[in-house]
C-alpha cells in the first residue's frame, strides 16, 4: 500500500470524518444520523473470526446498557453486506460463550469493501495488514467531536467494560467539570480541577472539608451524584 494510500489519522479533539455507507441496518451519514448522542465506533479485522466474534457477542449484549448511557454502536470491517449478514445471523444461532447465546446484533455493521472509511479513520496500518483493519475504538461525543481513541492488535480482543467504563467517565468529566483517577469507577471520588494561583491553593486547602477533601493543594477528591 502506498503512502498516498494511508490516510491521517484523525485526533481526539478533532470533529469526527463525516462520510455515507451502506450498513446491515440500511444507508448510513456518519456523523449527522447520530447527533445528540454518543458512538462507539469500532473496526474489526474480518467477519467470520474467532476474536471479532466474542467481541461482537460482547459489544451487542452490552447495547442496552449503552443506550442508557444516551450511546450508540458503529461496527465496520473490510467486507459486503452479505458476509455480515450471514455472519450476524451464525452468531445469533450457533455461538455459545461466557453464558451468551441468541445474541442479535441490531446496531449498523458497515460495508468497507473500498475500504474509504478505514483510510479515513486510520484504521488500515500496512506493518499490521494490508486488507484488514485494525481493531480500533473511536468514541465521538453528541456534537460529533472524537473525545477518545484506541487501538489493538489484530490478535487480542478489546475490554468492553473498560470502554463503557471510559464513555461513563468522560461523561462525568463533561457534567460536573472534573477530572477522574485512576482505575476510577462510577461512584468513586473524582478529581476537583487544580487551581491557578498561590492564593487560591491556599484557600482550596484551608476550605477542605465535607465537600471536597484534599492531598495536597494540586489533589483534591470529592464525590459527585451516581445517576
Amino acid at each position: 500500500m502506498s503512502c498516498e494510500q494511508v490516510a491521517r489519522m484523525p485526533l481526539i479533539g478533532e470533529k469526527a470524518p463525516a462520510f455515507t455507507a451502506k450498513t446491515t441496518q440500511g444507508i448510513l451519514n456518519f456523523p449527522d444520523d447520530f447527533k445528540g448522542k454518543w458512538v462507539i465506533f469500532f473496526s474489526h479485522p474480518a467477519d467470520f473470526t474467532p476474536v471479532c466474534t466474542t467481541e461482537f457477542m460482547a459489544f451487542a449484549s452490552m447495547a442496552d446498557e449503552l443506550k442508557a448511557l444516551n450511546c450508540e454502536l458503529l461496527g465496520l470491517s473490510i467486507d459486503s453486506i452479505y458476509a455480515h449478514i450471514a455472519w450476524l445471523r451464525t452468531i445469533k444461532e450457533k455461538i455459545e460463550y461466557k453464558g451468551m447465546c441468541g445474541v442479535e446484533v441490531n446496531f449498523p455493521v458497515i460495508e468497507d469493501l473500498k475500504m474509504e472509511v478505514a483510510r479515513k479513520y486510520g484504521m488500515l496500518q500496512p506493518s499490521a495488514s494490508d486488507t484488514q483493519a485494525v481493531r480500533a475504538v473511536f468514541i465521538v461525543d453528541p456534537e460529533g467531536t472524537l473525545r477518545a481513541i484506541l487501538y489493538y492488535p489484530l490478535s487480542n480482543g478489546r475490554n468492553t467494560e473498560e470502554i463503557k467504563r471510559l464513555l461513563i467517565a468522560m461523561q462525568t468529566s463533561d457534567k460536573y467539570g472534573v477530572a477522574t483517577p485512576a482505575n476510577w469507577q462510577p461512584g468513586e471520588e473524582v478529581i476537583v480541577p487544580p487551581p491557578g494561583s498561590c492564593g487560591a491553593a491556599k484557600e482550596r486547602v484551608e476550605q477542605a472539608g465535607e465537600d471536597y477533601r484534599c492531598l495536597d493543594w494540586f489533589l483534591c477528591l470529592k464525590k459527585v451524584p451516581v445517576e
